[in-house]
Parts: C-alpha cells; structure tokens; sequence
C-alpha cells in the first residue's frame, strides 16, 4: 500500500496528516500507526491525524498518538489540522471542525491559528501540583529552574505512579515574568518530552490564573519548540472563551509505502 501524507509542525509538536475523506485509511491499524510515527523506520511525529468529513462541522480531526492509539484531544494537532484543511481547501478563514471532544472554533491568518478550547470548570489543587483536563488531562507542577529539571525521568514517575495505566500528561512549570511562563511536558502516548504541548500550554495558563500567579487574560508560554499564547475569560471559577494561539507549519509530503 502507497499512502499520501503531509507533515506539519506547531512550535516543535509534530504530526503525520492524511487527507481521509475518501475513508480509504485502514483506521484500526494501530501497527501501522505507530510505523508511520516511528522516526526511524517511519515518516516520524508526535502523533498521525486523519481529516475527514463531517456532517455537522466543516471537517472532523481523528487524532492517534505516537503509540497507535487514537488519542484525547490534541491543541497543538487541532492548530495543524486548521492549516491542512485551509491548504486542501476545505476552509478559508474561519471554521468550525469536530474531534474527539466536541466542536471546536478556529481561524486562520498569515499563518497563525486561534483554536478554541472546551471550556473548563474543574481545576483539582493539590499542595505540590494542580490537575485539570483541556480536552487531556494535565498535571501542572512548579518548579524552579525548568531549563534543567529532568522531566523524562520526573514525568515518566508522575504519569504512572501517580495517575497508574490510564495516566496523565505531566507539565513543569517555572514562572518568567508576570504574564509569561515556560513549561516542559512528558506526554502520555509519546511516552516522552515533546517540544511543544498544546493542551498543556492550556492548561498551564489556566492553572496559573487560577493560583493568583498572573492576572492577566493573555498569556504567554514558551515551550521548548518556541511561544504560545492562551487567550482566556474567568467567571465564578469557569474558565471559557479559551483560545490556543500560535504557528502551524507544512514541513514537506510525500508518499510511503508501507
């Protein structure tokens, strides 16, 4: 079997995407995943997203981790899902697409996609770490010097021994300015650091306004693949309005066989 795809990247978070409105992609082949995913024997990426038709939205997003599975949301994977769809045509500026979650906003401009989140309203704070789930669940933990923290090794203890099989996403966090935070995250189904998260750059703005650590509605997150920004409205404890924004990228296509 031949099999078209493009690669796309969001600051350093990237992804396999295959144009499936014709349904030919074999969707249980979870081995076949994972080989398309592996960066030695496949095309490489955080994870494969197929672009479908939807009959209620514009398109549908059918997200797999790196693993094979097909996966809980993914912000990062939705922002590159927006540009495909603008490069295939099915969108122009705006659209509304389905994924695993539910509905999701999005627009697109020069390059730079503002992706609307879910709303959240369940924020769990714990006296080392906070959890919430934008779409993934997400472990937020503070630390000092990200930089040089050892997040394999930590992220890898925490997504299994503290959340067991099913697991979490884990993020560190160190506090740059008032307004701005860097973060590193171990991501469950990659099973390692990835460059760039954006559920959990979500989630990191979220958990930081919600701790008092910044007032501000516009937040910015440098994640190890390069900057994002949370764009986000607070009431009674609900946080809505909730925007993803930042780059999404073609890298190259091609043709596997496989």
């Amino acid at each position: 079997m031949t099999l078209s795809f493009y690669k796309y990247q969001g600051t350093g978070n990237d992804f396999v995407l295959i144009d499936n409105r014709q349904l030919k992609f074999p969707k249980n082949d979870t081995k076949l995943v994972a080989f398309l995913c592996d960066r030695k024997f496949g095309i490489g990426g955080d994870g494969l997203i197929l672009l479908e038709n939807d009959e209620l939205s514009d398109f549908r997003m059918v997200y797999y981790n790196a693993d094979g599975n097909e996966g809980s949301m993914c912000g990062n994977g939705g922002r590159c899902t927006v540009a495909f769809a603008n490069f295939l045509g099915v969108i122009e500026k705006d659209t509304v697409f389905n994924a695993v979650d539910g509905k999701h906003a999005a627009t697109i401009e020069n390059g730079i996609v503002s992706l609307q989140m879910q709303d959240v309203s369940e924020i769990k704070e714990k006296p080392e770490y906070v959890f919430l789930d934008t779409g993934s669940p997400h472990h937020v933990q503070m630390v000092k010097t990200v930089e040089n923290f050892e997040v394999y090794k930590e992220g890898k203890k925490l997504r299994y021994g503290l959340y067991g099989q099913i697991g979490s996403n884990i993020n560190f966090v160190e506090v740059l300015e008032d307004d701005t935070f860097a973060v590193r995250t171990y991501e469950r189904g990659v099973e390692d650091e990835t460059l760039s998260c954006g559920t959990g750059v979500t989630a990191v703005a979220i958990a930081m306004h919600n701790a008092g650590k910044t007032s501000a509605n516009r937040i910015k997150v440098n994640t190890q693949g390069g900057e994002l920004q949370v764009e986000l409205s607070e009431k009674d404890g609900i946080y809505s309005h909730i925007h993803l924004i930042g780059p999404a990228k073609q890298v190259f296509k091609g043709e596997i066989v496989c």
